[in-house]
């Protein structure tokens, strides 16, 4: 094996790959500009309150005419034609009242300090009773003090 020697073959090998950067500029920019937009869309009230304001005078006219049903809720009763009942009894008297006029109206008034859920409680009786003209008027004082 005389021959010439050649040397062996050298190996090229690719230059290694720089892998590119992925810069987080362009997603902190995102997140950013999300961030101002809910920001500024977004309203900074209390959204669970309810603005509840209906005329005083017009209600108060309302309620002397013998024709309507006036129903006050207090902070720990409830009044019915100026008489304290339970809320079961409420239901059986309005539907009672109703009986004999089904068109009558039905007034209810929750007085200062009583919580959203049971003047909703009583709006619900009141349906459940048969009534179809419910009106939902505010008052400061009970009829009776």
């Amino acid at each position: 094996m005389n021959g010439p020697v050649f040397p062996p073959p050298l190996l090229l090998s690719k230059p290694a790959k720089k892998r590119p950067l992925v810069s987080l500029t362009p997603l902190i920019d995102v997140v950013f500009i999300l961030l101002v937009f809910f920001m500024l869309a977004t309203s900074f009230l209390d959204w669970r309150a309810i603005d509840f304001s209906a005329p005083v005078q017009a209600a108060a006219g309302l309620s002397a005419e013998g024709d309507v049903l006036l129903i006050e809720i207090l902070p720990d009763e409830l009044r019915f034609a100026s008489e304290p009942v339970s809320l079961n009894t409420l239901t059986a008297r309005v539907a009672d009242r109703l009986a004999d006029a089904p068109e009558q109206r039905v007034l209810i008034k929750p007085l200062t300090g009583v919580p959203l859920q049971r003047t909703v409680a009583v709006l619900d009786r009141v349906k459940a009773a048969g009534a179809s003209d419910v009106t939902l008027i505010r008052g400061a004082q009970p009829s009776g003090e």
